[in-house]
């Protein structure tokens, strides 16, 4: 009786990588429910042309690839994207490195314009889109009535910010570059907390200029952290949706209809999710294509000097 009581229960003996299973166990499902069960269907959906109202599908293979490819809306999206892209990247580059420079030159006198700059980072996307909306808009815009009342314009309504289809893509992302140029320069602001004093100091002692200091010390020195930047920039600046969709929904004359949008409203307003799919896996492998050779290029970076 006493050698019953007195015996300790035995413990489950578990290893250790039985343990980190279990513990990614959670994640692991989340991830299968909600991110690979989804592109699985969208994979599957890609193939079969769907009518929501009648209930059916027809299996077309290829057809929606094709459908898509042959689309001059798809295609013209797609440039649009692109050059949306650059003016997004380029913008916020040059002001997010000028801003990291400045704060680097201040030293510790600019923390409060630091803290004030990183602001934007904190508004959504569509409070950003909504704001810059009434901004822009024509005639009573707030830039326009500013302009007009200090002699740039003769009336508010001469620029046509979100209407004109050769600046609206510009115009659009000008909410983009103000949410995240605060980003950029936050990355390269610590890019330049990393570059030896000593090496630019013997650079202004051998006599070289702010011109030279810039592009021959600083930007080679901080390479590879403008690759990072540039690279993370870039790929979130293609998938940019909400800004565009809060201030033309892709208008005017599609000159603002990105692959984002367009994917969106041919799954919503024109019922198509088989053609709406075939897009996004088309859209989702040139993205993936892009990541897989900006790992190659940032984090194998030796294997191009074999």
């Amino acid at each position: 009786m006493r050698h019953a009581l007195g015996r300790r229960p035995a413990r489950l003996k578990i290893s250790d990588r039985r343990f980190a299973f279990l513990l990614m166990l959670p994640a692991c499902l989340f991830l299968a429910a909600f991110v690979l069960w989804p592109l699985l269907r969208l994979v599957i959906d890609s193939f079969f042309q769907i009518s929501p109202l009648a209930g059916t599908r027809s299996f077309t293979g290829l057809g929606n690839y094709r459908t898509a490819l042959e689309s001059a809306r798809f295609r013209n999206a797609a440039l649009r994207t692109l050059e949306y892209t650059a003016i997004v990247v380029t913008m916020e580059f040059v002001l997010g490195l000028g801003a990291a420079l400045l704060f680097t030159a201040l030293g510790e006198r600019s923390r409060l314009l630091r803290t004030a700059f990183l602001y934007p980072l904190m508004i959504a996307p569509v409070v950003a889109g909504l704001l810059w909306r009434y901004l822009l808009i024509d005639n009573f815009g707030i830039v326009n009535s500013l302009l007009a009342r200090i002699g740039v314009l003769s009336s508010p309504g001469q620029i046509s910010w979100l209407s004109d289809p050769h600046i609206a893509l510009f115009s659009v992302a000008l909410p983009d570059i103000w949410l995240t140029t605060s980003f950029m320069s936050l990355v390269l602001y610590a890019g330049l907390q990393n570059i030896p004093p000593d090496v630019v100091e013997a650079a202004r002692i051998d006599g070289a200029g702010p011109v030279r200091m810039l592009t021959g010390i600083i930007v080679p020195l901080l390479r590879p952290v403008i690759a990072v930047a540039l690279i993370v920039r870039g790929i979130d600046a293609v998938k940019a949706f909400d800004v565009i969709l809060i201030q033309t929904n892709g208008g005017p004359q599609d000159a603002t209809n990105t692959l984002s949008l367009l994917i969106y409203n041919t799954m919503t307003s024109y019922s198509q999710p088989g053609l709406a799919s075939a897009m996004s896996v088309m859209y989702l492998i040139v993205m993936l294509a892009v990541a897989v050779v900006a790992v190659r290029m940032i984090w194998l970076p030796g294997r191009r000097a074999r």
